[in-house]
């Protein structure tokens, strides 16, 4: 990339499309998250739209894509496509060497990234990585889909689920008998703050017995991912994984 142009990163997911552009210092510059409710393309050539509204074409000297329509629009843009793991890694690299495993959940899909230096390079390399089925119910979606049959925003379920103290058990695997186990519990007047921590809870033993359970994590541990924004998220991966308060990394 020539020094005095900017690269533009595009991150087309199941649920969102984000875009950061980066300067020579490899600094973000501006960033955006919309979420494309179903028209991913559309609500890409919008956000660019406004993005080169303040930043002329000219100035941008390079671009890539990832995420899961990744090459869609990497195709359209003649831009450079990037494996979502490679991509994961290789920020993660850069950003925090010293991390040595990811957990990465976004809308529909949920990722371990085992990470270790080459001892001949030096360099950062990917070791091993699993991801979860086909099933989204340890997926961002399946926080949405709830929240949103309680009447919940993401963000308000974020915050009652931290005002509990005795989260009930539900089921985490499967979306359908999870809105079982809550409909059982709105039957028992179980406060919504302990039925919305209950579903983080859920998704917590998911991973670690489906996606968590190929090898063992080794620290130090990064969280990413949309959910990674959620506090009660992270707040019982600590107490299911059994790690101490703060040892996830959230990166910028």
């Amino acid at each position: 990339m020539n020094d005095n142009k900017l690269a533009l990163g595009i991150d087309i997911g199941s649920v969102s499309v984000a875009l950061a552009l980066i300067d020579s210092n490899k600094q973000i510059i501006e960033a955006k998250y919309v979420r494309h409710l179903g028209q991913p393309l559309k609500t890409l050539e919008k956000a660019l739209s406004e993005l080169l509204e303040k930043y002329p074409a000219e100035n941008i000297g390079w671009t890539a894509t990832t995420g899961c329509g990744g090459q869609l629009a990497a195709d359209q843009l003649d831009a450079t496509q990037t494996n979502e793991v490679i991509a994961q890694a290789r920020a993660t690299a850069m950003l925090h060497p010293e991390m040595r495993t990811i957990i990465e959940i976004g809308g529909e899909d949920s990722k371990l990234i085992f990470l270790d230096k080459d001892p001949q390079t030096g360099e950062i390399i990917v070791t091993d990585f699993a991801m979860n089925t086909l099933c989204a119910a340890g997926t961002g979606s399946f926080l949405d889909q709830q929240a949103h049959r309680l009447g919940l925003t993401i963000e308000e379920f974020a915050e009652l689920a931290l005002q509990s103290k005795n989260p009930p058990r539900l089921a985490g695997r499967c979306s359908v008998f999870a809105k079982s186990d809550m409909i059982h519990l709105q039957q028992l007047a179980t406060p919504v703050h302990d039925i919305v921590a209950g579903l983080c809870y859920a998704m917590a033993r998911n991973f670690k017995s489906t996606v968590g359970s190929a090898q063992e994590l080794v620290p130090p541990i990064a969280f990413q991912g949309g959910v990674a924004a959620n506090k009660s998220i992270i707040h019982a991966f600590e107490e299911i994984l059994d790690i101490s308060v703060g040892t996830l990394t959230i990166p910028e």
